[in-house]
């Protein structure tokens, strides 16, 4: 049967697959465009199926923007190289564009969305069947300010949006930007959950053990302590990092501004990566060769 390039070509824009894979499928599809595309989705799927398990802890971040709403996506995949290709890179951001636009309530709700002839979630597993990795669209969040938004990426892999009551764009950026540098966990002291307080109250309480002090002093070091961890842990309380000699506090009261909201991203933060034992799998290369292979020397007759 004779394929032509021009048919080949045609497949290849459609499905986004390699040209081999798509003359394979049309061979076996007798030349039919439609059928062949219809196999190529079906062992994308497979291909999806049988990599889902796969951890992808390396990724991407994409944010995008329109007034007031922005968001921001984490898409995740094996390697870093296939983190830094373009094609992974122009899905990321496909994935911003369609949660901005359509306001899914949840990660499922978004791959569901229409994209092109199919979906969203059609065109990631068509993706891993060309790319040949795991990829998995791990979370995302929309925020929407009434006052200033601020957005900031470093670089693809650590991002934050800060939607803040009064200022200006320019301090709402600065706010976000000090986010991704010093990854506050809450807001201020009122928002750390009392569980968080009486466990961290406990440790300290701890390490007073043994120090000879009354124990209205003991209670008085541990309340310090725990007001030099609640600085630590919240935004408010952080020295500004464009200006460590005031707190985020008080650059907020100078511009008369507060912060309503922020979402601060880390691609692959929380996932379980697989530590690779490189000695490990030396010495069992090692090993067994020793074991397949006849002894050198002394193997001959003795004089």
């Amino acid at each position: 049967m004779n394929i032509t390039a021009d048919t080949v070509k045609q497949l290849r824009e459609r499905t986004g697959a390699g040209m081999m894979e798509c003359k394979k499928a049309l061979v076996e599809a007798k030349g039919d465009l439609d059928a062949a595309a219809e196999l190529m989705r079906k062992s994308g799927l497979a291909k999806a199926d049988k990599k889902a398990a796969r951890i992808a802890a390396e990724g991407t971040l994409a944010v995008e923007r329109a007034d007031r709403s922005a968001v921001m996506v984490e898409l995740n995949c094996e390697t870093d190289f296939v983190a830094r290709s373009d094609e992974f890179q122009a899905f990321a951001r496909e994935l911003a564009k369609a949660a901005l636009t359509h306001s899914p309530a949840t990660v499922e709700a978004l791959v569901q969305l229409p994209h092109g002839s199919g979906t969203l979630e059609e065109q990631r597993r068509a993706l891993i069947a060309k790319i040949g990795e795991n990829i998995a669209v791990r979370r995302f969040a929309r925020v929407t300010a009434a006052g200033a938004l601020g957005t900031y990426l470093h670089g693809t892999r650590i991002g934050c949006l800060v939607a803040i009551q009064g200022g200006d764009e320019a301090l709402a950026r600065d706010l976000a930007m000090h986010v991704v540098g010093s990854n506050p966990a809450y807001v201020d002291a009122s928002a750390v959950p009392a569980a968080v307080l009486d466990k961290e109250r406990e440790i300290l309480a701890e390490q007073t053990k043994g120090e000879k002090k009354p124990p209205e002093i003991i209670a008085k070091m541990v309340e310090g302590r725990l007001r030099k961890f609640l600085a630590e842990i919240t935004l408010l309380g952080q020295p500004f990092v464009k200006d460590p000699d005031i707190t985020v506090e008080k650059l907020l009261k100078k511009s008369g501004a507060r912060v309503v909201q922020f979402v601060r991203y880390e691609v692959g933060a929380g996932i379980e990566k697989k530590q690779d034992d490189f000695v490990g799998e030396v010495m069992k290369q090692v090993q067994s060769r020793d074991k397949s292979e006849p002894p050198q020397g002394g193997g001959g007759p003795k004089h």
